[in-house]
């Protein structure tokens, strides 16, 4: 056999299998990639979101506002939230007319896959006891959530 012909039935198909293995290689990494950038903006928004509903709350429908963002948690933490809340938050707040009002002036994604995130948060949270001043403190959260039925739930909260 020649030259010519080794090039033709071996050389040739054996770069076009490995050119289309190359390609499909990384056509998956760019799809991976982009579901992990789309989880990453799902959850820092479901983060976002589910800690100013678990961080705010008026006296006078702190019971409906807290058991409104238990919908947005899931797991251990969930258990938590509901023991503080029944027992210490929402006695707390109607005898002493607490409001408490939180934002989010920043967040990221600190990673991300299809199932699990963790985000980190800038929390500003204003408090105000009764009739008197206001008060505002700023925190930093790590955020971790879960995907549950579609759907991005806050699993563990911890301040850093």
């Amino acid at each position: 056999m020649g030259w010519r012909s080794t090039v033709t039935y071996a050389v040739l198909p054996g770069l076009a299998v490995l050119l289309t293995l190359a390609a499909g290689y990384l056509r998956w990494q760019t799809v991976t990639v982009q579901q992990d950038q789309v989880a990453g903006t799902e959850s820092v928004r479901a983060a976002t979101d589910g800690t100013v509903a678990l961080l705010s709350y008026r006296p006078d429908t702190v019971e409906k506002d807290l058991d409104a963002a238990k919908s947005r948690m899931t797991g251990q933490f969930l258990d938590a939230y509901t023991s503080l809340t029944h027992e210490v938050i929402i006695p707390g707040a109607q005898q002493k007319q607490i409001v408490a009002t939180a934002t989010i002036p920043a967040a990221a994604s600190i990673s991300a896959s299809d199932s699990h995130a963790v985000a980190l948060l800038f929390v500003n949270q204003t408090i105000t006891v009764g009739q008197g001043v206001p008060t505002s403190s700023t925190s930093t959260v790590r955020v971790t959530l879960d995907k549950v039925d579609n759907r991005w739930l806050i699993s563990q909260f911890d301040p850093v």
